[in-house]
């Protein structure tokens, strides 16, 4: 007998156990009776939302009557009193009145396995890296039962990611939910594939929802490289694809973590983008006749947002094993507008935030992490006291180097003024050094560690020797 899992999935044979719990006996069919946008309706197919459809198109396209029949795969989105939507997995050319549409499986899964590991695939599980099929893969569902509150393991190990900003100043926990908001052209994509080459967790798992197809391979081979792919599972569904496909390309990355997650792995996600994912999900929402609310956004977007974030975190398994989805989710921000819907309702979902600043990244500070307007809700939790005091004073120094950044910069700062002021500026080339990293730059975390402290023992101690001095005169 297998255990059974918080998230409701059962080990051993409990993913397969769990499918089989939800297959549908009876092949219901049905005949396409119109199409309404990028849905089509479907007479006569009573099955539940999500259940996956083949859709059988007679002939072709291009008038040739003999060629055989060909098959496209969509989902159930919508229906009403008579008739099913069925939004295509793919295009839609071809389709036609009478075109028989099977139900194949009323509960979405994806093959998940560690043959996944170094491999890319798409939103179906199919791989597209031309390696072949991965071998000895289960099926996982795409939308499980959500964890219990009480049953996740609160976040209190550090996970590192090989960024000294991020784990200096916004130290992670394995189970945290991170958040990257930022503009186009500030780095984002860059700093991504950084994290994944070298992130201390065992596998990572990126999304690649809505990017350009020109960019994929580029990430791939160039970003990422081999070091990076070497242990990690690529999910890819293009800007060009369905909004459906855009949808399940998130929850198959989601899955696949979850699946590394329960054989007792760390597992660091990154998904870019959570915007296009929104996206593709306003898309879906309105073609079923959803009602935009919030700035053309449908209810339904931010409702999927939670479900999907909510889905990464650390957990306790059956035979006292461990395993973590730590979640790092890109956000595009509009117009550089943290209020923009899907930025707000992120953050209030998220454990924290990584804010990429343009002003940065014109002056060549890369990465462009902006570690006064970022944050890490559990960065106490995960690191010590020495390293809490030390990340406050460093703080602390740059807050006020900003104050007076203009007037130093036009030479209109009067040195004197302010000792803890005169310590920012004078400390600030050594601050900038050490948040400041290149591609090829590596340094360990206790060596970035023991930098940090140095760098705030010694602001202190200019400070008071200077104070000391102004009190003497």
């Amino acid at each position: 007998m297998s255990g059974v899992h918080p998230s409701g999935v059962t080990l051993g044979l409990g993913p397969e156990l769990s499918v089989l719990s939800r297959v549908q006996g009876i092949r219901a069919t049905g005949r396409v009776a119109g199409l309404r946008g990028m849905t089509v309706l479907v007479d006569d197919l009573p099955l539940p939302v999500g259940t996956l459809v083949s859709i059988e198109r007679a002939g072709s396209t291009t008038g040739q009557a003999d060629r055989s029949s060909e098959v496209s795969l969509g989902e159930i989105v919508g229906f009403s009193r008579t008739q099913a939507q069925v939004m295509m997995l793919g295009r839609i050319d071809g389709i036609r009145p009478g075109d028989a549409a099977v139900g194949e499986q009323v509960s979405p899964t994806i093959g998940a396995g560690p043959s996944l590991i170094g491999r890319v695939i798409d939103g179906l599980g199919r791989p597209i890296d031309g390696k072949g099929n991965p071998e000895g893969l289960s099926p996982r569902l795409l939308a499980p039962a959500p964890i219990g509150a009480l049953s996740r393991r609160r976040v209190t190990e550090r996970i590192e990611t090989g960024v000294r900003a991020i784990d200096l100043m916004l130290t992670m926990g394995k189970g945290q939910r991170m958040g990257i908001f930022a503009g186009p052209g500030v780095g984002k994509s860059t700093l991504v594939g950084t994290i994944a080459k070298r992130t201390s967790a065992d596998v990572s798992v990126i999304a690649l929802i809505g990017e350009r197809g020109r960019e994929v391979k580029d990430f791939v081979e160039h970003v990422l490289g081999e070091e990076g792919l070497s242990r990690a599972v690529v999910v890819v569904s293009t800007g060009d694809e369905s909004p459906l496909m855009r949808v399940r390309a998130a929850m198959a990355a989601m899955a696949v973590s979850e699946d590394c997650r329960d054989r007792g792995m760390d597992v660091l996600l990154i998904m870019d983008s959570v915007t296009r994912f929104a996206h593709a999900q306003r898309q879906i929402g309105l073609s079923v006749g959803e009602p935009p609310a919030t700035r053309g956004y449908t209810p339904s977007v931010f409702s999927a947002l939670a479900q999907l974030l909510e889905r990464a975190g650390a957990v306790d398994l059956p035979g006292g094993g461990t395993g973590s989805v730590t979640g790092l989710f890109s956000v595009l921000v509009e117009g550089d507008d943290m209020t923009e819907p899907v930025a707000d309702a992120a953050r209030g979902i998220l454990d924290g935030h990584v804010w990429l600043s343009r002003k940065l990244a014109q002056r060549g500070h890369y990465p462009a992490i902006d570690v006064l307007d970022s944050i890490s809700r559990v960065a106490d939790d995960v690191s010590d006291k020495g390293h809490q005091s030390a990340r406050r004073q460093v703080q602390r120094l740059v807050s006020m180097y900003r104050e007076v950044d203009e007037l130093v910069r036009i030479g209109a700062y009067a040195h004197g003024s302010s000792a803890e002021t005169d310590v920012a500026i004078e400390l600030m080339p050594r601050i900038d050094a050490l948040l400041r990293q290149g591609r090829d730059d590596r340094a360990s975390y206790e060596e970035a560690r023991a930098e940090l402290l140095k760098i705030a023992l010694m602001s202190g101690d200019m400070v008071q020797k200077r104070n000391a001095a102004k009190a003497r005169a």
